[in-house]
């Protein structure tokens, strides 16, 4: 199975199983107000690309994936996953992506719309 890579920013990065950063491009798709951004997300996970390069996307499309993971991937992570032996250890990995956009940088979001 492929993993997947999602860079944050140089130097900052997550990389997860095929399934599972998948299943992160999708937890977006679905919330995403910039459409376009969701349509290449779309692309990402049907042709198994495998990557997402944050800092390639408009600021204000970072913020909103930022926003997102911050406040309910864990939560739709713990919610949507199978329950296998392995979810606690697939929620802490989630919480490591959240983790690494404070070490990349991205300020403080306080917008829970």
């Amino acid at each position: 199975m492929m993993a997947g890579l999602i860079v944050l920013k140089p130097g900052v990065d997550w990389t997860a199983t095929g399934g599972l950063f998948d299943w992160t491009l999708e937890f977006l798709i679905s919330r995403l107000s910039d459409r376009q951004t969701a349509s290449h997300l779309q692309e990402i996970v049907d042709n198994n690309l495998g990557s997402l390069w944050i800092d390639d996307l408009p600021a204000a499309t970072q913020r909103e994936i930022v926003s997102h993971w911050r406040s309910g991937l864990v939560t739709a992570g713990e919610q949507q996953l199978p329950e296998t032996e392995h979810k606690v250890d697939v929620i802490r990995h989630l919480q490591e992506l959240v983790d690494a956009t404070y070490s990349a940088g991205f300020p403080e979001t306080h917008d829970r719309g």
